[in-house]
Protein backbone atom coordinates (compact mmCIF):
# COMPACT_ATOMS: atom_id res chain seq x y z
CA UNK A 1 0.00 0.00 0.00
CA UNK A 2 2.58 2.38 0.76
CA UNK A 3 4.33 1.51 -2.36
CA UNK A 4 1.70 3.38 -4.34
CA UNK A 5 3.08 6.47 -2.70
CA UNK A 6 6.83 5.71 -3.03
CA UNK A 7 8.52 8.34 -5.49
CA UNK A 8 9.51 7.64 -8.42
CA UNK A 9 13.44 7.38 -9.41
CA UNK A 10 14.23 9.82 -12.21
CA UNK A 11 15.29 7.61 -15.32
CA UNK A 12 19.23 8.01 -16.18
CA UNK A 13 19.20 9.14 -19.82
CA UNK A 14 21.83 6.91 -21.50
CA UNK A 15 23.83 7.95 -24.90
CA UNK A 16 26.14 5.84 -27.04
CA UNK A 17 29.14 8.06 -27.40
CA UNK A 18 32.55 6.69 -28.93
CA UNK A 19 35.03 7.99 -27.17
CA UNK A 20 37.15 10.40 -28.71
CA UNK A 21 35.35 10.69 -31.97
CA UNK A 22 34.96 14.70 -31.85
CA UNK A 23 38.50 15.00 -31.11
CA UNK A 24 39.13 12.78 -34.74
CA UNK A 25 36.91 14.69 -36.57
CA UNK A 26 39.12 18.22 -35.47
CA UNK A 27 42.10 16.22 -36.25
CA UNK A 28 41.41 14.88 -39.41
CA UNK A 29 39.93 18.79 -40.52
CA UNK A 30 43.37 19.54 -39.19
CA UNK A 31 45.08 17.14 -41.22
CA UNK A 32 42.90 18.13 -44.35
CA UNK A 33 43.93 21.48 -44.11
CA UNK A 34 48.06 21.70 -43.63
CA UNK A 35 49.44 18.17 -43.15
CA UNK A 36 50.40 16.04 -39.92
CA UNK A 37 52.66 19.05 -39.00
CA UNK A 38 49.88 21.47 -38.56
CA UNK A 39 51.94 24.58 -39.66
CA UNK A 40 53.36 23.49 -43.03
CA UNK A 41 51.09 25.97 -44.90
CA UNK A 42 52.67 29.25 -42.91
CA UNK A 43 56.10 28.43 -44.33
CA UNK A 44 57.29 31.03 -47.37
CA UNK A 45 58.11 27.79 -49.56
CA UNK A 46 54.12 26.49 -48.96
CA UNK A 47 52.60 30.13 -49.82
CA UNK A 48 54.53 30.78 -53.00
CA UNK A 49 53.34 27.78 -54.35
CA UNK A 50 49.85 28.61 -53.44
CA UNK A 51 50.43 32.59 -54.64
CA UNK A 52 51.39 30.66 -58.03
CA UNK A 53 47.79 28.58 -58.30
CA UNK A 54 45.99 31.58 -57.24
CA UNK A 55 48.11 33.31 -59.50
CA UNK A 56 47.77 31.21 -62.83
CA UNK A 57 43.67 30.42 -61.76
CA UNK A 58 42.94 34.55 -61.89
CA UNK A 59 44.30 34.81 -65.65
CA UNK A 60 42.77 31.62 -66.82
CA UNK A 61 40.46 32.28 -69.73
CA UNK A 62 36.64 31.26 -68.95
CA UNK A 63 34.23 30.48 -72.04
CA UNK A 64 30.82 29.23 -71.59
CA UNK A 65 29.62 31.15 -68.32
CA UNK A 66 29.54 34.10 -66.05
CA UNK A 67 29.36 32.79 -62.96
CA UNK A 68 32.60 32.07 -62.78
CA UNK A 69 34.95 35.29 -61.52
CA UNK A 70 38.64 35.48 -61.09
CA UNK A 71 38.04 36.29 -57.82
CA UNK A 72 36.08 32.32 -57.50
CA UNK A 73 39.09 30.87 -58.82
CA UNK A 74 42.13 32.39 -56.76
CA UNK A 75 39.73 30.92 -53.81
CA UNK A 76 39.13 27.36 -55.38
CA UNK A 77 43.24 27.50 -56.03
CA UNK A 78 43.90 28.42 -52.83
CA UNK A 79 41.14 25.70 -51.30
CA UNK A 80 42.51 23.00 -53.17
CA UNK A 81 46.07 23.71 -52.73
CA UNK A 82 45.32 23.95 -48.91
CA UNK A 83 42.68 21.70 -48.55
CA UNK A 84 42.72 19.26 -51.15
CA UNK A 85 39.30 19.90 -52.38
CA UNK A 86 37.05 23.15 -53.00
CA UNK A 87 32.84 23.95 -52.75
CA UNK A 88 31.13 26.57 -53.97
CA UNK A 89 26.87 26.91 -53.98
CA UNK A 90 25.32 27.82 -57.32
CA UNK A 91 23.11 30.62 -57.33
CA UNK A 92 20.84 32.64 -60.21
CA UNK A 93 23.83 35.32 -60.85
CA UNK A 94 26.88 34.18 -58.98
CA UNK A 95 28.64 31.64 -56.97
CA UNK A 96 28.82 31.25 -53.28
CA UNK A 97 32.09 29.83 -51.70
CA UNK A 98 31.44 27.62 -48.87
CA UNK A 99 33.59 27.14 -45.67
CA UNK A 100 32.37 24.10 -44.20
CA UNK A 101 30.61 20.89 -45.53
CA UNK A 102 29.72 17.60 -45.11
CA UNK A 103 27.47 15.64 -47.49
CA UNK A 104 25.18 12.10 -47.70
CA UNK A 105 26.16 9.90 -50.87
CA UNK A 106 25.04 7.12 -52.61
CA UNK A 107 26.58 4.80 -54.47
CA UNK A 108 29.93 6.98 -53.54
CA UNK A 109 28.44 9.74 -55.56
CA UNK A 110 27.11 12.88 -53.49
CA UNK A 111 23.35 13.26 -53.43
CA UNK A 112 23.16 16.17 -50.79
CA UNK A 113 25.38 18.62 -48.72
CA UNK A 114 24.67 20.75 -45.38
CA UNK A 115 27.13 23.67 -46.37
CA UNK A 116 28.04 26.72 -43.88
CA UNK A 117 28.30 30.08 -45.33
CA UNK A 118 30.21 33.14 -43.83
CA UNK A 119 28.90 36.37 -42.85
CA UNK A 120 29.94 38.95 -41.13
CA UNK A 121 27.59 38.63 -38.37
CA UNK A 122 28.07 34.31 -38.44
CA UNK A 123 27.68 31.91 -40.97
CA UNK A 124 24.75 30.44 -41.63
CA UNK A 125 23.78 26.74 -42.61
CA UNK A 126 22.26 25.60 -46.06
CA UNK A 127 20.82 22.35 -46.90
CA UNK A 128 21.60 21.89 -50.80
CA UNK A 129 20.90 18.68 -53.39
CA UNK A 130 24.20 17.58 -55.40
CA UNK A 131 22.82 19.22 -58.62
CA UNK A 132 23.11 22.73 -56.74
CA UNK A 133 26.97 22.55 -55.51
CA UNK A 134 30.22 22.56 -57.26
CA UNK A 135 32.56 20.07 -55.50
CA UNK A 136 35.92 19.48 -57.01
CA UNK A 137 38.16 17.19 -54.94
CA UNK A 138 41.69 15.94 -55.56
CA UNK A 139 44.06 13.24 -54.41
CA UNK A 140 40.90 11.16 -53.47
CA UNK A 141 40.91 7.49 -52.43
CA UNK A 142 39.02 4.56 -53.45
CA UNK A 143 37.46 4.45 -50.05
CA UNK A 144 36.45 8.00 -49.75
CA UNK A 145 36.43 9.00 -53.45
CA UNK A 146 34.04 11.84 -52.17
CA UNK A 147 36.84 13.47 -50.40
CA UNK A 148 40.61 15.44 -51.48
CA UNK A 149 43.65 15.30 -49.59
CA UNK A 150 45.30 18.40 -50.01
CA UNK A 151 49.12 17.66 -51.88
CA UNK A 152 50.74 18.58 -47.61
CA UNK A 153 48.85 16.21 -46.86
CA UNK A 154 49.97 13.52 -49.29
CA UNK A 155 53.62 15.06 -48.64
CA UNK A 156 53.41 15.10 -44.65
CA UNK A 157 57.02 13.99 -44.16
CA UNK A 158 58.82 16.51 -46.43
CA UNK A 159 56.50 19.32 -44.81
CA UNK A 160 57.09 18.23 -41.59
CA UNK A 161 60.86 18.14 -42.45
CA UNK A 162 60.53 21.84 -43.98
CA UNK A 163 58.48 22.89 -40.27
CA UNK A 164 61.55 21.24 -38.30
CA UNK A 165 64.64 22.73 -39.76
CA UNK A 166 62.69 25.98 -40.24
CA UNK A 167 61.68 26.20 -36.53
CA UNK A 168 65.61 24.92 -35.46
CA UNK A 169 67.15 27.61 -37.14
CA UNK A 170 64.54 29.92 -36.06
CA UNK A 171 65.23 28.96 -32.66
CA UNK A 172 68.41 29.07 -33.02
CA UNK A 173 68.81 32.77 -34.53
CA UNK A 174 66.14 34.15 -31.62
CA UNK A 175 67.91 31.74 -28.58
CA UNK A 176 71.40 31.57 -29.19
CA UNK A 177 73.94 34.15 -28.23
CA UNK A 178 74.69 34.66 -32.00
CA UNK A 179 77.61 37.61 -31.84
CA UNK A 180 78.60 37.22 -28.21
CA UNK A 181 82.06 36.76 -27.01
CA UNK A 182 84.11 35.81 -23.81
CA UNK A 183 86.87 37.78 -23.11
CA UNK A 184 89.88 36.42 -20.74
CA UNK A 185 90.29 38.67 -17.80
CA UNK A 186 92.63 38.82 -14.76
CA UNK A 187 91.11 38.10 -11.29
CA UNK A 188 89.54 41.94 -9.84
CA UNK A 189 87.22 43.05 -7.82
CA UNK A 190 82.99 42.44 -8.98
CA UNK A 191 82.55 45.56 -9.25
CA UNK A 192 85.30 46.64 -11.68
CA UNK A 193 84.11 43.52 -14.37
CA UNK A 194 80.59 45.14 -14.32
CA UNK A 195 81.83 48.53 -14.95
CA UNK A 196 83.90 47.21 -17.50
CA UNK A 197 80.91 45.06 -18.99
CA UNK A 198 79.24 48.20 -19.49
CA UNK A 199 82.22 49.77 -21.29
CA UNK A 200 81.66 47.61 -23.73
CA UNK A 201 78.24 47.79 -23.96
CA UNK A 202 78.36 50.91 -24.49
CA UNK A 203 81.19 51.26 -27.30
CA UNK A 204 80.00 48.68 -29.72
CA UNK A 205 82.43 48.59 -32.77
CA UNK A 206 85.31 49.85 -30.88
CA UNK A 207 88.31 48.47 -29.39
CA UNK A 208 88.50 48.81 -25.78
CA UNK A 209 91.49 48.30 -23.88
CA UNK A 210 92.46 47.41 -20.23
CA UNK A 211 95.14 46.41 -17.84
CA UNK A 212 95.46 44.74 -15.23
CA UNK A 213 98.29 45.01 -12.77
CA UNK A 214 97.22 41.62 -10.96
CA UNK A 215 100.68 39.54 -11.46
CA UNK A 216 98.69 36.05 -11.37
CA UNK A 217 95.44 34.89 -12.92
CA UNK A 218 94.85 31.84 -14.64
CA UNK A 219 97.77 30.14 -12.97
CA UNK A 220 100.34 32.82 -14.90
CA UNK A 221 101.46 36.57 -15.24
CA UNK A 222 98.92 38.46 -16.94
CA UNK A 223 100.65 39.63 -19.83
CA UNK A 224 101.34 35.78 -20.83
CA UNK A 225 98.00 34.96 -20.85
CA UNK A 226 95.65 34.34 -24.04
CA UNK A 227 93.78 37.50 -24.30
CA UNK A 228 92.22 35.89 -27.44
CA UNK A 229 88.29 36.83 -27.37
CA UNK A 230 86.05 33.22 -27.52
CA UNK A 231 83.22 33.17 -29.46
CA UNK A 232 79.70 32.06 -28.35
CA UNK A 233 78.32 31.60 -31.36
CA UNK A 234 76.93 28.32 -31.59
CA UNK A 235 78.52 26.16 -34.81
CA UNK A 236 75.73 23.91 -36.72
CA UNK A 237 77.60 23.26 -39.74
CA UNK A 238 78.06 19.86 -38.50
CA UNK A 239 74.14 18.90 -39.37
CA UNK A 240 74.19 20.75 -42.84
CA UNK A 241 70.76 22.86 -41.92
CA UNK A 242 71.12 24.44 -45.56
CA UNK A 243 71.44 21.13 -47.37
CA UNK A 244 68.50 19.86 -45.59
CA UNK A 245 66.56 22.68 -45.35
CA UNK A 246 66.99 22.69 -49.49
CA UNK A 247 65.92 19.51 -49.38
CA UNK A 248 62.41 19.68 -47.72
CA UNK A 249 61.63 22.91 -49.96
CA UNK A 250 62.73 20.89 -53.28
CA UNK A 251 60.23 18.21 -51.64
CA UNK A 252 56.93 20.46 -51.05
CA UNK A 253 57.80 22.09 -53.79
CA UNK A 254 57.86 18.95 -56.42
CA UNK A 255 54.25 18.07 -54.18
CA UNK A 256 52.74 21.74 -55.30
CA UNK A 257 54.05 20.76 -59.15
CA UNK A 258 56.61 23.39 -58.90
CA UNK A 259 60.00 22.52 -60.36
CA UNK A 260 62.22 23.03 -57.53
CA UNK A 261 64.94 25.16 -60.37
CA UNK A 262 62.47 27.70 -60.46
CA UNK A 263 64.16 29.48 -57.34
CA UNK A 264 67.39 29.05 -57.90
CA UNK A 265 69.68 31.79 -57.89
CA UNK A 266 70.41 31.47 -61.25
CA UNK A 267 67.08 30.54 -63.13
CA UNK A 268 67.40 32.12 -66.30
CA UNK A 269 64.72 33.05 -68.67
CA UNK A 270 64.41 29.50 -70.81
CA UNK A 271 64.42 27.51 -67.08
CA UNK A 272 61.16 29.84 -65.76
CA UNK A 273 59.19 29.49 -69.27
CA UNK A 274 59.66 25.52 -68.58
CA UNK A 275 59.37 25.54 -64.94
CA UNK A 276 55.56 28.02 -65.96
CA UNK A 277 55.43 25.18 -68.61
CA UNK A 278 55.59 22.25 -66.12
CA UNK A 279 53.07 23.73 -63.61
CA UNK A 280 50.34 24.39 -65.62
CA UNK A 281 50.56 21.56 -67.87
CA UNK A 282 50.93 19.01 -65.63
CA UNK A 283 49.23 20.54 -62.38
CA UNK A 284 46.73 23.45 -62.85
CA UNK A 285 45.28 22.68 -66.39
CA UNK A 286 44.20 19.46 -65.23
CA UNK A 287 42.82 20.93 -62.18
CA UNK A 288 40.78 23.58 -64.48
CA UNK A 289 39.41 20.40 -66.60
CA UNK A 290 38.37 18.71 -63.31
CA UNK A 291 36.58 22.32 -62.69
CA UNK A 292 35.03 22.78 -66.17
CA UNK A 293 33.99 19.48 -65.90
CA UNK A 294 31.91 19.70 -62.87
CA UNK A 295 30.26 23.04 -63.78
CA UNK A 296 29.89 21.71 -67.22
CA UNK A 297 27.46 18.92 -65.23
CA UNK A 298 25.81 21.08 -63.08
CA UNK A 299 25.06 24.72 -65.07
CA UNK A 300 24.08 22.57 -68.36
CA UNK A 301 26.36 24.15 -70.56
CA UNK A 302 29.61 23.69 -71.76
CA UNK A 303 32.81 25.56 -69.90
CA UNK A 304 36.14 25.82 -71.02
CA UNK A 305 38.98 27.19 -68.42
CA UNK A 306 42.41 27.28 -70.23
CA UNK A 307 45.09 28.01 -68.16
CA UNK A 308 47.96 28.33 -70.64
CA UNK A 309 47.46 30.56 -72.60
CA UNK A 310 46.88 33.59 -70.15
CA UNK A 311 50.25 32.34 -68.57
CA UNK A 312 52.33 31.75 -71.95
CA UNK A 313 53.05 28.59 -70.63
CA UNK A 314 54.99 27.47 -73.29
CA UNK A 315 58.18 28.32 -75.44
CA UNK A 316 57.97 31.04 -77.46
CA UNK A 317 60.67 30.61 -80.11
CA UNK A 318 60.00 27.06 -80.85
CA UNK A 319 56.03 27.72 -81.72
CA UNK A 320 57.14 30.21 -83.77
CA UNK A 321 60.04 28.03 -85.40
CA UNK A 322 57.50 25.27 -85.44
CA UNK A 323 54.84 27.79 -87.38
CA UNK A 324 57.40 29.04 -89.83
CA UNK A 325 57.88 24.73 -91.17
CA UNK A 326 54.52 24.33 -91.15
CA UNK A 327 53.79 27.07 -93.12
CA UNK A 328 56.79 26.07 -95.45
CA UNK A 329 55.67 22.77 -95.79
CA UNK A 330 52.25 24.02 -96.83
CA UNK A 331 53.64 26.12 -99.42
CA UNK A 332 55.41 23.56 -100.84
CA UNK A 333 52.53 20.97 -100.78
CA UNK A 334 50.22 23.77 -102.79
CA UNK A 335 53.39 24.06 -105.17
CA UNK A 336 53.54 20.73 -105.72
CA UNK A 337 49.74 19.90 -106.13
CA UNK A 338 49.07 17.90 -103.48
CA UNK A 339 45.28 18.01 -102.25
CA UNK A 340 43.72 18.40 -99.12
CA UNK A 341 43.12 14.80 -98.43
CA UNK A 342 46.99 13.84 -99.42
CA UNK A 343 48.30 16.59 -97.16
CA UNK A 344 46.30 15.36 -94.09
CA UNK A 345 47.22 11.49 -94.76
CA UNK A 346 50.86 13.41 -94.25
CA UNK A 347 49.93 15.42 -90.87
CA UNK A 348 48.68 11.55 -89.59
CA UNK A 349 51.65 9.84 -90.09
CA UNK A 350 53.15 12.63 -87.82
CA UNK A 351 50.42 12.60 -85.12
CA UNK A 352 48.98 16.38 -86.25
CA UNK A 353 46.25 15.15 -88.61
CA UNK A 354 42.74 14.24 -88.03
CA UNK A 355 42.64 10.50 -86.59
CA UNK A 356 46.20 9.96 -85.92
CA UNK A 357 45.15 7.46 -83.34
CA UNK A 358 47.64 9.06 -81.08
CA UNK A 359 45.33 8.89 -78.00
Amino acid sequence: MFGLFKRKEPEVEKRAVAMGYTADLIAARHEWLSGTSGVGELTSTVQSCVSLWEGAFALADIDGTRLMTRRNLAMFARSIALRGESVFVIRDDRLLPATDWDLSTRDGRPRAYRVSISEVGGGRSETLLAAEVLHVAVGSSPAAPWAGTSPLHRASLSAGLLQAVETALSEVYREAPIGSQIVPFPETHEDDLASLSRDFRGRRGRVLMRESVHVSAAGGPAPAQDWRPASMTPDISGVRPGESLQAARAGVLSAYGVLPALFADSAQGPLVREAQRHLCQWTLQPLAMLLAEEATEKLGVPVQIDTLRPVQAFDVGGRSRALSAILDAMARAKEAGLSDAEVNAALTQVNWGPNDNAA
